[in-house]
This record gives structure tokens, C-alpha cells and sequence, in this order.
């Protein structure tokens, strides 16, 4: 092993995310990697030999849904991994009590970017990921990278080509006034805005909605940003079947960040928001405080 291969076969120091070369494995063996948190990355360079990767998350309580309210129960966990555009060299597998179903194959140049896929472990269930490096005479250009996202709230109805953000049964229905009043608990982002303009984008089968924030109660990254005193812009997107059209009036979104990027949850008219607070409020059955206006 050169010290340039010891230099790439490394964990990040906060063990999400690892990095290494096929380079510096041996003829039919298997690399045993394992990652402990809820988000991070791999890129496997030179793909060569196999990896198997395990990850077991050190996921705070808070991640998890609130016993009686149709989400997972403790110990579910659902795992979504996302390859980079530029996935080459090796195919990825879904490894559940020592059966494999392919995830990602080693798509040749002319096929589209791969989606993201999702899988579901039950508590006491033995799951891992698996990486198959494909014989190729030239592999200096191949890197099978991903990204991969855990949560232990995302509802247990989830196929292996399904999305956590958008393949809830109902996902496309108006929330009532108690899931919005707790969408506004737990969302990732939740913000007052206007719609400006929806864009479809039939490739991802998803619609993007362009907003105009005019209040960030809470986000997790910076999805909502600007130069402008009173308006910040973002976008959120949601699924196209939902049939998301532009619409005049001031709106709460609140939703989840999914790979970096913002996916709607709960979408009342402020107005409809406001009156659910306030009756939530005076009956005190309210799960948690907004300073709304």
C-alpha cells in the first residue's frame, strides 16, 4: 500500500463519511467500513474488490415520531442513499439478512442520473450495504460515490424505489388542523412566504415552487436566503402529481430538507394556520409555541 492509498482510506473525523481506494485492496476481499451518523457520504475510488458497509446511527430521540401519530415506532429506522451523477465502477446492494437487491447498477454514460433510493429496518433486522466493484480494463475514471440520509421518522410505507418526502400514502392531500399544528413542531424549515411561480420538472416527476419568504421561523440549513429588507427567496419542492399550482395569498410551508434541499410537508393559508393556532391555544392542547403575528 502506498502512502498515497493510506491517505484516501480514511473516515472523516466525525465517522460520517468515508473515503478509500480499490487500489490498495487485495484480489476477492471485502472491506468492512461502518458509519455512525445520520447523514454523510462515501466515495470509493478505483473501485476494486468489495465493500461492506454498515451504518448505525447514534439518532437522538427527537428524530423519531411521536408515539400515536401514525409514523415509526422505535427502533425503525429508513435509509435513503443518493449516488453522485458521476456513480462508475462498481453496482451497490441492499443487503438484508444475507439477501442482496441491487440498489444502483454500474450505469453505462448514456443512462440517466440514478434516483434516489429508499429501504426500511425493522428493529432486531440485519441490514447493510454492499459494494461490487464491476471488471472494467480501464479503471482510473471510475468513482462510485453516494450520499446517504437516516431518519426514524419517515412513515414505514417505503419501497425500494420509493422517496421518504413523497411516497406517504396521501401525500398529495391537504393536512388537517392537527398535522399542521405538528408539522410546525417538527419540520425541518417552516416559513411564511408567497408562491411566486411553479416550475415542473418532469425528469425528477417533481414540481419546484419558488417562494418568497417573508418570515423564517426555522430552517435547518440556509434554504431561505437574500439581500432584501423585507422578503427572502427559496425553493421547495413537492410531487408532480400533486398538482401544485401558482396561487395569490400568504402561506405557511413547513417540510422536511431532504439531501440538501427543501420538500413540502404542511402548506396551510396563513389564515388557516392562525385559526388553528389560536383555537389550539385557548382549548390548551397546543404541542409547541410559534410566535406567530
Amino acid at each position: 500500500m502506498t502512502v498515497f492509498d493510506r491517505a484516501l482510506s480514511s473516515y472523516s473525523e466525525d465517522q460520517c463519511s468515508w473515503k478509500g481506494s480499490g487500489l490498495s485492496q487485495q484480489p476477492g476481499s471485502v472491506e468492512q467500513i461502518s458509519l455512525h451518523c445520520a447523514e454523510g457520504s462515501l466515495d470509493w475510488l478505483y473501485p476494486k474488490g468489495a465493500l461492506r458497509l454498515t451504518l448505525s446511527p447514534r439518532l437522538p430521540s427527537g428524530v423519531v415520531g411521536p408515539g400515536g401519530s401514525g409514523r415509526s415506532g422505535p427502533g425503525h429506522i429508513t435509509a435513503c442513499v443518493k449516488p453522485a451523477e458521476s456513480f462508475r465502477g462498481a453496482q451497490l446492494y441492499l443487503e438484508r439478512d444475507g439477501v442482496l437487491e441491487l440498489l444502483v447498477s454500474d450505469r453505462p454514460d448514456a443512462q440517466k442520473q440514478p434516483r434516489v433510493r429508499c429501504f426500511s429496518r425493522q428493529p432486531g433486522e440485519r441490514v447493510a450495504l454492499y459494494l461490487q466493484a464491476t471488471p472494467h480494463q480501464d479503471i482510473s475514471r471510475r468513482i462510485a460515490s453516494f450520499r446517504y440520509e437516516l431518519r426514524g421518522d419517515w412513515n414505514a410505507r417505503l419501497s425500494l424505489d420509493s422517496d421518504p418526502v413523497s411516497n406517504e400514502a396521501g401525500a398529495c392531500r391537504p393536512c388537517n388542523d392537527t398535522e399542521i399544528l405538528m408539522a410546525v413542531c417538527i419540520s425541518d424549515f417552516v416559513v411564511r412566504g408567497n408562491i411566486r411561480s411553479v416550475v415542473e420538472d418532469k425528469d425528477l416527476q417533481a414540481s419546484v415552487i419558488k417562494v418568497s419568504a417573508t418570515r423564517v421561523f426555522r430552517q435547518k440549513y440556509a434554504l431561505f436566503s437574500g439581500s432584501g429588507r423585507l422578503a427572502k427567496a427559496g425553493e421547495i419542492r413537492t410531487l408532480l402529481q400533486c398538482g401544485v399550482r401558482n396561487g395569490a395569498g400568504s402561506f405557511l410551508f413547513t417540510g422536511r430538507v431532504h439531501f440538501g434541499e427543501a420538500w413540502l410537508g404542511c402548506a396551510p393559508r396563513y389564515k388557516d394556520f392562525q385559526r388553528a393556532y389560536q383555537l389550539a391555544k385557548e382549548a390548551r392542547q397546543i404541542p409547541c409555541e410559534l410566535a406567530s403575528d
